[in-house]
């Protein structure tokens, strides 16, 4: 492989998680209102605050409602709190990122059922690279946020602006383990189509060739991968 591509790839393989940007230390102490409430799951002022007119889709200085505060801080209680008495489970924050997709990258199965049965939309376009919650999930190997998204019906063949699949991403952005090739096996089980290419028009069992993935290689081709 180029040295320069090999360089891309491995900036790439941080992005999503990267692109993310939780509420740092300074920004939690200096929260109030519902931002605060939100930050520390206080499910009692929460409701004390929406109760008395206080706009639960104010935003921070990144354009994260205290909805998203309360899922990068895992706190389910709040965050259910908050969906229950009409907080936008679909709103993006500063860099495109839904309540969906910020579970999915944190790997965070519990947060991504509140916001799954909330009414977020696995089928959304996310992020600045036109993405899916379903696309980030697979980069990282997130092999049971997969299933969930899979499961709410999650678009399988979205193609980013990278030109890469969820499939073809558990692949070029993988490692090639156990948890990548059961990120691929769900994708491909779930009937994700095995032969769109990606930008340059090498297809996922090429991709997987190349970087000697035998256990991805054995199941795109039982799947008739070209």
């Amino acid at each position: 492989m180029p040295i320069l591509v090999a360089l891309l790839l491995a900036l790439l393989a941080t992005l999503p998680a990267s692109a993310q940007i939780a509420p740092t230390e300074a920004e939690l102490r200096a929260y109030d209102g519902l931002h605060a409430a939100a930050a520390r799951g206080d499910v009692t002022d929460i409701e004390k605050r929406i109760g008395s007119g206080e706009n639960k889709e104010a935003v921070d200085s990144r354009q994260r409602t205290p909805l998203h505060v309360a899922v990068f801080q895992r706190k389910y209680d709040a965050a259910r709190t908050l969906i229950r008495l009409g907080a936008d489970t679909n709103k993006l924050e500063i860099d495109r990122y839904d309540i969906i997709t910020i579970a999915a990258v944190a790997n965070d199965v519990p947060m991504l059922k509140v916001a799954l049965e909330g009414g977020g939309n696995p089928k959304a376009i996310t992020s600045r690279y036109d993405g899916t919650a379903l696309i980030a999930a697979a980069h990282l190997g997130h092999a049971k946020v997969v299933r969930m998204l899979i499961a709410a019906r999650a678009p399988l063949d979205h193609v980013n602006n990278l030109q890469w699949t969820a499939l073809i991403e558990s692949i070029v952005l993988g490692d090639g383990g156990k948890n990548h090739t059961e990120t691929l096996r769900a994708l491909v089980d779930a009937g994700a189509n095995v032969n769109i290419p990606d930008g340059s028009g090498s297809t996922p069992l090429r991709l997987a060739k190349n970087r000697g993935y035998q256990e991805m290689i054995a199941i795109l081709e039982k799947a008739g991968a070209k």
